[in-house]
């Protein structure tokens, strides 16, 4: 068990002198503390600022800070400065992906292999073809290597009703820059409509 008695004790008057050493120099202009002269000013022949233009600073100063935070609590002045820090509310990916690739391109090259839906697979000789549905509602034809905004097309496969992309990955916690997205054809019920 500790005593805090003592260390209160010692505490105590020595706030107590600080606290009343500046009411004491307000108190007596005749005795200046800085060898001043009695109005607060500096000596005779030195040209020091006097006292109350430190005050005034430190008066505009708190009512610029009363007037912002009234201004914040009201929602009209609210501004964030972001210093060269990232904005918190938006993707880490989302923001590697922007800007190193721009704005998307018109068509299939500009839609993301999320945003497409597998309609069919056609086998043309010896390759397959995958037909697409993008998001303007058109239809597009595909083949191995084809590109969309995200990635490109490495496998088709009729068999299996499957189409397999590799998708770049600008993600700092993954190992592999890419990583491999299957979709596959849904067969849809012939006697139901």
């Amino acid at each position: 068990m500790t005593c805090r008695g003592p260390r209160l004790l010692v505490w105590l008057p020595l706030g107590l002198l600080l606290s009343v050493a500046p009411a004491a120099r307000a108190a007596d202009p005749a005795k200046p503390a800085d060898g001043g002269s009695p109005t607060g000013g500096a000596p005779q022949g030195q040209g020091a600022p006097s006292g109350n233009a430190g005050s005034k600073e430190s008066t505009d100063t708190i009512n610029r800070i009363i007037q912002d935070n009234e201004a914040i609590l009201s929602g009209r002045g609210f501004t964030y400065d972001p210093a060269g820090r990232r904005d918190p509310f938006r993707s880490l990916v989302d923001a590697l992906n922007s800007a190193q690739k721009g704005p998307r391109p018109r068509g299939i090259a500009g839609m993301l292999i999320s945003e497409i839906n597998l309609v069919g697979i056609v086998q043309k000789g010896k390759g397959a073809i995958a037909f697409f549905n993008g998001t303007d509602n058109k239809g597009y034809f595909l083949r191995v290597g084809d590109a969309l905004y995200d990635g490109k097309i490495t496998r088709i496969d009729r068999k299996t009703g499957t189409v397999m992309f590799r998708q770049d990955v600008n993600d700092p916690r993954s190992i592999k820059p890419y990583r491999d997205v299957t979709k596959k054809l849904t067969p849809t019920e012939e006697g139901s409509l």
